[in-house]
């Protein structure tokens, strides 16, 4: 990947011809449980860096048992999106974001880095190979970046041998059921995401495993996802896998969008990022990055000062959060009046974007 995008080697699939055209209207009920026919994979080694990038047919991964990444989990992950516009265009959304976050996660977890640009390219080129897969509107092409240490041994030297792949999957709804309706969630401030300098703000799988349990817990109680508290303060941090944002009267009874400052607890997401320049790009209101607790929240909702709150990602844009379920009481967020107004403005134009239906912005990056 540091090399000439000519040098891209790639392996069709046997049965590529045989995909029918109306694959990409086939989506699956469970987000990323059916993959497209093809995978990029790049090897990297101490002594000789990056390989040759190879698009090769589908295919389980060959591991060694002793894989470091299978002991210590030496793995960082990445996530973003191709839509299949009305005309037919295939665009990803800010892409180099995303693939700029990889490598900061990289760093941390003592991976190498990518070049950014020739990635980039090879992932595009994966793509308009599995064009096909690329559902209309509002679905989408999930594409999944990994990278993984595969040095043969079990201890906690430093890798001297990775692999980056790409797979890419046709998907909905990340919610089940009804996307427009919102979700609760539960706020237990006995489980935390993650602690004051540790990884919390990197793309890693541990980040997300241990979570599983908590999410199975909020479940249980009727709740979609959770809310993660940190601290004696109970400081909101994140929404399930979603950056949070709560659209308020201040104190001061001044309007205003706040979301969680990024302080090393959350994950500086790329629809967190375009929602705040968005809207700070309309000029009508304020967008602030702050500390918000859960006594601000409650405070908001009893001197009815909340007008919404709404969570974001990748996979969902943007989710509507009706209600916390915190410390045995209901909390519920307002249903009337204003209510979703300024996050269905946020989610048209971003999806707008996402799908070419708005003029050409360079937050878009065209497959073809």
């Amino acid at each position: 990947m540091q090399g000439d995008g000519e040098m891209l080697f790639v392996n069709l699939s046997k049965e590529i011809n045989k995909l029918s055209p109306g694959v990409c209207k086939q989506i699956p009920a469970a987000f990323g449980s059916v993959r497209t026919a093809h995978m990029l994979k790049v090897r990297w080694t101490l002594d000789r860096g990056w390989e040759r990038p190879c698009i090769t047919p589908y295919s389980d991964l060959l591991l060694d048992p002793s894989a470091c990444v299978l002991h210590v989990g030496s793995q960082v992950f990445e996530g973003t999106k191709a839509y299949r516009g009305e005309d037919g265009v295939i665009r990803m959304f800010r892409p180099l974001e995303n693939l700029k976050r990889l490598n900061r996660s990289a760093v941390r977890a003592c991976l190498p880095e990518i070049n950014i640009e020739e990635t980039l390219k090879c992932i595009a080129e994966l793509i308009r190979i599995d064009k096909d897969w690329v559902p209309e509107y509002p679905n989408s092409l999930y594409v999944r970046p990994n990278l993984i240490a595969t040095s043969r041994r079990f201890d906690l030297s430093l890798p001297d041998e990775a692999l980056f792949y790409v797979i890419l999957c046709p998907v909905g709804s990340f919610f089940q059921g009804n996307k427009s309706s919102a979700v609760s969630l539960l706020a237990d401030p006995r489980y935390v995401r993650c602690i004051d300098g540790g990884v919390g703000e990197f793309k890693m799988g541990c980040n997300y495993g241990p979570t599983l349990f908590v999410s199975k817990l909020a479940k249980s109680q009727g709740c979609s996802q959770v809310l993660w508290l940190s601290g004696e303060n109970r400081k909101i941090t994140e929404a399930g896998t979603m950056n949070i944002f709560f659209h308020w009267r201040n104190a001061n009874g001044e309007e205003e969008l706040v979301t969680p400052s990024l302080d090393g607890l959350i994950l500086p997401g790329i629809t967190r990022k375009s929602v705040i320049e968005m809207v700070r790009g309309w000029n009508t209101l304020s967008v602030t990055e702050a500390t918000v607790t859960m006594n601000d929240l409650i405070a908001a909702v009893d001197e009815s000062r909340l007008i919404e709150v709404f969570g974001c990602g990748t996979a969902c844009v943007i989710c509507p959060i009706g209600a916390v379920v915190y410390e045995g009481d209901n909390i519920q967020f307002p249903s009337g009046g204003a209510y979703k107004k300024l996050s269905n403005r946020i989610h048209k134009e971003l999806t707008d974007i996402q799908f070419g239906k708005s003029e050409k912005h360079d937050w878009q990056y065209i497959i073809g």
